[in-house]
């Protein structure tokens, strides 16, 4: 009897270590896999909301933020011709990941979009047009607000479409705040002679449409239905009418051999609105050393809310990297 209860106990600590060593080892693949998932670049939950406001030569400006506790660097989001920054940036479907603005969140940065005069939040001045000098103008005074917000911090600045130009207008006016620049969708001919499309433009006020909402993407298949729908849904909800603007040849004041900023430029393989002639032209006239192209393969003028999001992301976090604090 003392044998079988002593063979019963040899048996019984033999499951034991076993069944630890499983529970063991089934917490190491969870946690493998976990480490998995955030290297991708992906999110569980999106980050806190908060909207500031901004006053700029006397015009409150909308200046949405996604806090990140103790980050690596602060990105200010400028968005583009049609769209205001919450659409563009922070993209909200259900059961999907889209909001570049978490997506960085996630990368270990705060980050900021403006909306600028018009667009969004922010009403439109007294005059009702939005032109490149004002808009650049108002692009480095919340670049400075949000540098002295985060104890004088440079400001990485992310400019799409329109945005890009009124990026790079900024920054050639004054980079004193700025910590490095991106550009996607950059579509100035920095060799044409004129942009103007009328020599004396009247205010249009022209309605925003469902299908122009939809337009930028383009590539079959690399973007969800409900995706596009609820971007449509979004954007016509910030901004049911399309903002005029004026003076438009201002942007060909831009001088890239002024331009000292580290600049990543991103093209999308697959944009009809970003000739890659014209970011040659760019690319190779600017004057800082800290420069680099990548063309994102796949995408279009939307490729960070497509297919493309996760190599997107991670080649905008690696280059911004080098240029933190």
């Amino acid at each position: 009897m003392k044998h079988q209860l002593s063979a019963l106990l040899r048996i019984t600590k033999i499951m034991l270590a076993s069944a630890c060593f499983l529970l063991i080892s089934a917490c190491l693949i969870s946690i493998d896999t976990v480490n998995h998932y955030v290297d991708e670049a992906t999110i569980t939950e999106p980050s806190t909301l908060v909207r500031h406001t901004v006053v700029s030569d006397g015009h409150p400006m909308a200046l949405w933020e996604k806090p990140m506790a103790e980050s690596k660097g602060i990105i200010l989001f400028v968005h583009g011709r049609t769209w205001s920054g919450l659409p563009d940036f922070d993209l909200q479907v259900e059961g999907e990941q889209l909001s570049l603005m978490d997506g960085m969140v996630d990368q270990g940065y705060g980050t900021y979009a403006v909306d600028l005069r018009g667009y969004g939040g922010t009403p439109r001045d007294a005059s009702q047009w939005l032109s490149p000098k004002k808009a650049a103008n108002d692009v480095i005074n919340v670049v400075r607000w949000i540098s002295q917000r985060h104890e004088e911090m440079p400001v990485h600045i992310f400019g799409w479409s329109y945005g890009s130009v009124i990026s790079l207008l900024a920054s050639q006016i004054d980079d004193s705040h700025v910590a490095s620049l991106t550009l996607f969708g950059f579509w100035l001919d920095l060799d044409a002679v004129t942009i103007e499309p009328s020599d004396s433009p009247t205010l249009e006020r022209r309605v925003n449409t469902a299908r122009a909402a939809a337009s930028d993407f383009i590539v079959p298949g690399s973007i969800s239905q409900s995706a596009i729908d609820g971007f449509v849904t979004q954007a016509l909800a910030a901004d049911p009418v399309r903002v005029d603007w004026r003076y438009q040849n201002d942007f060909l004041s831009i001088d890239p051999t002024q331009i000292n900023t580290p600049i990543l430029l991103l093209q999308g393989e697959f944009d009809p609105l970003t000739p890659t002639a014209f970011q040659s032209r760019l690319f190779t006239r600017l004057k800082t050393a800290d420069k680099r192209w990548v063309v994102i393969s796949g995408g279009d003028h939307a490729a960070f809310l497509e297919t493309p999001r996760r190599q997107f992301i991670r080649v905008f976090s690696d280059f911004i990297d080098q240029f933190n604090p």
